[in-house]
């Protein structure tokens, strides 16, 4: 590993360290909170098997994000957050 390489990936360690600490703030945030992710499903008024099966994931990923061991990311961030603005149109458009 060059030395660019590895400078840059021990300042990325170290910030991360200093965040997880409280010491210095994240430079961005964007994260849809397990109580979010839970009460978007419910007001789709769906199942865990059902909703899982619509956006595309296990039925124990959606678990863990509703428990909040983890959160969505990625493209299934982005289909909750459209699911939670207009939830008839998305839902509709899934079901295609």
């Amino acid at each position: 590993m060059k030395n660019s390489a590895f400078n840059e990936l021990l300042q990325s360690v170290e910030e991360m360290d200093a965040i997880v600490k409280g010491k210095q703030k994240p430079s961005r945030e964007n994260f849809i909170a397990a109580i979010e992710v839970k009460q978007i499903r419910q007001q789709t008024k769906l199942s865990q098997d059902k909703f899982a099966k619509l956006i595309g994931v296990e039925v124990s990923t959606l678990r863990n994000w509703e428990q909040g061991r983890r959160e969505p990311t990625g493209p299934a961030k982005v289909l909750i957050r459209a699911i939670a603005n207009d939830p008839e149109n998305v839902i509709e458009a899934c079901q295609k």
